[in-house]
């Protein structure tokens, strides 16, 4: 079996700046046994696609045993697989199956909280004086109060999926801490048992081969110990993201972890924080080569543009927003730090119809985005179905979602706050995670090929013709764009270590920047639009053209969701 031509083998300890990472759901991906729910053995089925595209990284989300109140990121059992997606061995397969294709392996680790049903939680719950009675974060009622009634909360703070964050336990007599459900208390990463837990739980996956880690709202373990009311927000609770989205342990606990964990492996472990709310500085403390805990974090700042601070309310977002929020992140982790690159994944809907035009500029669309994305500077993430142009779902009615936050939010919306339910079905529609979690599709076939029994998500119906098996090996799909584009990333030094200056930083539509180093200089250019563009660059003069989505035309003139690369003359 022969191995990516990638950088996976590359000597040095940032091979990680030459990846390109796969996001896997597995619950999405392919199922083997006919249940309607993906698996490890539907994974490891299609590892030559994933393979094919160049990739070097797989990212596995949560297959550990889970009650699934949030599909699978509430973790029961951080070190067994959940049997609906199959077993350890089947795991260990898996693994070896990606290591025999030259690729890596990271997983989900989520550590911000767990479920309630772990048996850490379950003994925790019983008194204050248990076993681990301070593994999780436990507050009494506030002072003057009565426990459980309405009012009596430690603090205002709501929860991301709604409601309070906070949940009585009669048994102990205080309430406990749960940043998204209430099923998902948070771990009290204050408590140094708990810590030193959790790092011997990675390293147990690290012995077992894994790679590395995608570790989940990381940047929220550290809490303000005064717990201090929020600003009240439209929904009548408190905002507590000022009080634990950089909390004041947090650089220490990841330095403790880099330094038991990661750096006494042999080779470079790969890790990426996803970070809420995280600012450029501070992401740029976070990934700075000489002081930082990791190679790289998730920032929120593109994918929150087209709303107005609350996801479901939505805003026209432009192509010179875009610019401006990448431009900032690429300025601001120049130096020493380093971006990680994404349009999509499964919290997030599909690209193509968030920032794209999914109906008569489909194909363009999602191969100019792609390419824009991909030759910043940065590792890019490519999520299930990205490579295939999938589009969002339809979703006639409410019947048709699973996603707890979606579901959360009708509640809330239409029963607390009065909005219209149409309304509401049409804010879900647009933005729901939902959306990125339709089943894959591997042909046009019954359920697009996903299961041969009932998916546990409805298939789209335009599975009949965007599918994996209409586009490997067609020359002009989507799929062999994005082969075209990785391989690019992997055959150009530029790419990975270039500069990066914006072009026509003010124009409406047009996204154009330069790659430069001793390498050579990239030129990209795109037209993120409907309409025709002209432009004029002087760079154009004498430069070759090495990738385009799009029939040729005058060098200076874009059709719309034109995206060309060239390689420019070296300076003289």
């Amino acid at each position: 079996m022969e191995a990516n031509p990638a950088e996976t083998d590359r000597p040095d300890s940032d091979w990680w700046k030459s990846a390109v990472v796969y996001q896997v759901y597995p619950r999405s991906f392919a199922d083997s046994n006919g249940d309607g729910i993906g698996d490890l053995r539907g994974i490891i089925e299609h590892l030559d696609h994933i393979q094919l595209l160049g990739i070097d990284v797989v990212w596995l989300s949560p297959v550990y045993r889970s009650p699934q109140d949030d599909n699978g990121y509430d973790i029961s059992d951080y070190q067994d697989v959940d049997p609906v997606f199959g077993t350890l061995a089947d795991l260990d397969e898996l693994v070896t199956g990606i290591h025999l294709r030259g690729m890596r392996i990271i997983l989900d680790l989520v550590v911000n909280h767990t479920s309630d049903e772990h048996a850490w939680f379950q003994d925790s719950r019983t008194s204050r004086t248990s076993a681990h009675a301070d593994w999780y974060v436990w507050r009494d009622p506030r002072p003057g109060t009565t426990g459980g009634t309405p009012g009596a909360e430690p603090n205002n703070w709501g929860a991301f999926f709604g409601g309070s964050a906070w949940e009585w336990e009669p048994a102990r007599g205080q309430y406990y801490l749960h940043l998204f459900s209430k099923k998902q208390p948070d771990l009290n990463w204050d408590n140094d048992v708990v810590r030193a837990a959790v790092y011997g739980m990675m390293t147990s996956w690290l012995d077992r081969g894994v790679d590395g880690f995608r570790m989940d709202v990381i940047n929220f373990i550290s809490k303000d110990p005064g717990f201090p009311d929020g600003a009240v927000l439209a929904n009548g609770y408190g905002d507590g993201t000022p009080f634990f989205s950089y909390g004041p342990h947090i650089h220490d606990y990841l330095a403790e972890m880099k330094s038991t964990v990661f750096d006494t492996r042999p080779t470079t472990v790969f890790t990426v924080g996803e970070m809420p709310t995280v600012t450029p500085e501070q992401a740029a403390r976070f990934t700075d080569a000489r002081t930082g805990q990791l190679n790289m974090v998730f920032q929120f700042e593109h994918v929150d543009l087209d709303h107005d601070g609350v996801k479901w309310n939505h805003r026209p977002a432009t192509v010179l927003d875009l610019k401006r929020s990448f431009g900032r992140w690429q300025e601001a982790l120049a130096e020493h730090g380093w971006n990680s690159l994404y349009w999509s994944n499964h919290d997030q809907p599909r690209v193509v119809s968030r920032w794209g035009n999914d109906r008569e500029y489909w194909y363009e669309s999602a191969t100019a985005l792609a390419t824009v994305l991909h030759l910043h500077r940065g590792t890019p993430y490519v999520y299930q179905g990205e490579e295939l142009g999938m589009t969002n779902g339809t979703f006639a009615t409410l019947d048709e979602f699973r996603d707890i936050e979606s579901l959360n939010y009708y509640d809330v919306a239409t029963n607390t706050l009065g909005l219209a339910p149409d309304d509401v079905l049409t804010g879900m529609r647009r933005i729901s995670r939902d959306n990125a979690r339709l089943p894959v599709h591997w042909d046009g076939g019954a359920h697009a090929g996903f299961t041969t029994g009932e998916p546990w998500m409805p298939v789209h119906s335009n599975h009949t013709w965007l599918n994996a098996a209409a586009q490997v090996g067609d020359p002009n799909s989507v799929y062999t764009f994005y082969r075209r584009l990785i391989g690019l990333r992997h055959s150009s030094r530029i790419v990975v270590d270039g500069t990066f200056t914006m072009l026509l930083a003010d124009h409406p539509t047009v996204y154009a920047f330069i790659r430069e180093s001793i390498d050579g200089r990239l030129l990209v250019v795109a037209n993120l639009s409907d309409e025709p563009a002209s432009v004029e660059l002087d760079e154009l003069d004498g430069a070759e053209l090495l990738l385009a989505n799009h029939a040729r035309t005058p060098a200076g003139r874009f059709d719309p969701w034109d995206a060309r690369v060239y390689r420019l003359p070296r300076r003289g």
